[in-house]
């Protein structure tokens, strides 16, 4: 079930997350509004969804979020972008990748 989180999620929303793949939540994270798609079974669902919410496609990134460890990893096939100098899987930027972090973080993370 893919949901866009705009609150800090619930653990039973971590959960529903979690029922794609179990043990971690792909994600799409729109960096300028600060939201995060998760749930799908891969990254693209998520930017899907995002995109659908009105989100432009260069604003949105893909990341993984394992609740477990509390760990932000920044591969995702979405993330692939010649054009905005990110010709590779992992999310290049340093602040891109610091912007996505503190939005999952913010949003995902269990206190």
């Amino acid at each position: 079930m893919i949901q866009i989180a705009r609150s800090p999620a619930a653990p039973q929303e971590i959960d529903e997350r979690l029922q794609a793949l179990s043990t971690c939540i792909k994600l799409a994270v729109e960096v300028e509004r600060g939201v995060p798609a998760g749930g799908g079974v891969m990254c693209a669902d998520c930017e899907s969804a995002l995109l659908e919410d009105g989100s432009a496609q260069d604003d949105i990134w893909g990341a993984d979020w394992n609740p477990a460890s509390q760990q932000v990893t920044f591969e995702a096939l979405i993330n692939i972008r010649p054009r905005q100098n990110n010709p590779s899987l992992e999310i290049i930027d340093p602040q891109i990748r610091a912007r996505v972090s503190q939005i999952v973080r913010h949003l995902l993370e269990r206190p």
